[in-house]
């Protein structure tokens, strides 16, 4: 499988094939078919068949002034072809304009997703409230470049985050607004500035984006040995498992002996109940409980196998305790103590840079607006000729009906012209 690319399928060599070959097919359709029409563009309508009874809706009334029949269509908006003794009138050719319209639109929309492929970056940052965040490679908790960007292609800025406000509805803990305060420096190193961010109002950098992509809680433990010393002192983001943002996490402690590690779960506003057990049930925290299993042995960082900091593999570990903590609770577990002390607020911050985003969204409403009047558009073709009768004809090119009453309600004024 990985010798035919399956691991890797949008960047294999066969893949792109398909896509460059497909993408030059469209434009070897488009092209030549956009340049013979503009060339038509100006032409007039084709000439006056010479049987029209072989037409749709042929007609025949008595004989009619032919002035009164081209100013009656050029009203109408028709292109006219006044000859001797017959006139020729079209409308709609914006219809094949509209349908060239989407086409190149899907051509400008693929070069900008190839900007955005080849040009672009993104990354995605989880950062506690009072963190600084410095736009580098090592910040980042996933980051990914484009086929000719590289780590010194990001911009420089730097950002804190200083509040993270959330609003909930009280009935229906559905989230109403989040709110994202930080000072921001761009250049790195230069003053900083107060910046909002919003869900749907990112910072931006030219065009690099910042935008508000989830938010959590970072439980803050402090862990010392059986002597009383400090082994661990901080925050540690866990990640939440449903809309009130009951959360799983775990802390990891290699530096005491044996290794310890908490298997853990955060409940912002702790309840229970006989099926689900502990959960959290409203996302603010008005009454947090921090739930730990406790177990001690090898957390396997040193075997080189990637690990989630968010999860401890405890096949070669043993459970030393279990407890539930409320806020500046301790547990001695033998092999020290641990004390909830606090909690604070992280923001995931995801960062994009995609030069062709623009392009995309200009061709997209082209595309959009091409599809509409190709749609949309009645393509008619009327023939009028004069002989011992008046014979009128037409023809509905795209099969769009209506060309029924509009020749009809020419007949009419022909008519009451008469």
């Amino acid at each position: 499988l990985d010798r035919f690319s399956m691991f890797e399928v949008f960047s294999s060599p066969w893949f792109s094939a398909i896509y460059l070959l497909l993408f030059i097919s469209l434009i070897g359709c488009v092209l030549p078919r956009s340049i013979h029409h503009l060339k038509a563009i100006g032409a007039k309508p084709p000439l006056t068949p010479k049987y029209l009874d072989r037409m749709e809706h042929y007609t025949e009334i008595k004989k009619v002034d032919l002035d009164i029949v081209e100013k009656y269509l050029r009203k109408k908006h028709f292109r006219i072809r006044r000859d001797e003794n017959s006139i020729s009138a079209e409308k709609g050719y914006a219809r094949e304009s509209g349908n060239l319209l989407f086409h190149l639109s899907l051509v400008l929309i693929l070069i900008a997703v190839g900007i955005g492929s080849l040009l672009g970056s993104r990354g995605d940052a989880i950062v506690n409230v009072g963190d600084r965040f410095i736009n580098t490679p090592t910040s980042y908790d996933i980051l990914g470049f484009g086929k000719y960007q590289a780590e010194d292609s990001l911009p420089p800025f730097s950002l804190t985050v200083k509040k993270f406000k959330a609003e909930y509805d009280p009935v229906t803990n559905a989230a109403i607004d989040y709110e994202l305060t930080v000072l921001t420096a761009n250049p790195a190193g230069s003053a900083e500035t107060t910046k909002i961010i919003k869900v749907n109002q990112p910072l931006a950098y030219g065009s690099t984006k910042i935008y508000l992509q989830a938010n959590g809680y970072s439980p803050i433990v402090v862990v010392k040995d059986k002597s009383g010393k400090v082994i661990f002192d901080g925050p540690t983001p866990f990640l939440p498992q449903d809309a009130n943002l009951s959360s799983i996490g775990a802390i990891k402690i290699p530096d005491m002996q044996p290794q310890i590690g908490f298997v853990s779960s955060f409940l912002p506003t702790a309840a229970r109940d006989e099926v689900r057990g502990g959960f959290s049930s409203y996302p603010e925290v008005l009454d947090p409980r921090l739930l730990i299993s406790i177990w001690k042995g090898d957390l396997g960082l040193n075997t080189g196998v990637p690990q989630s900091v968010y999860r401890i593999n405890t096949s070669k570990m043993e459970r030393i305790g279990l407890k539930a903590l409320v806020l500046n609770e301790s547990y001695d577990f033998g092999e020290g103590s641990i004390t909830f002390t606090g909690w604070k607020s992280w923001v995931n911050l995801q960062i994009v840079n995609d030069p062709g985003k623009g392009f995309a969204l200009f061709g997209a409403i082209l595309a959009i607006l091409g599809l509409l009047i190709s749609l949309f558009t009645r393509q008619r073709r009327i023939w009028v000729k004069q002989g011992r009768k008046t014979q009128v004809a037409g023809l509905a090119k795209n099969g769009i009906p209506g060309l029924e009453e509009e020749i009809a309600e020419l007949i009419k004024e022909m008519s009451n012209e008469r």
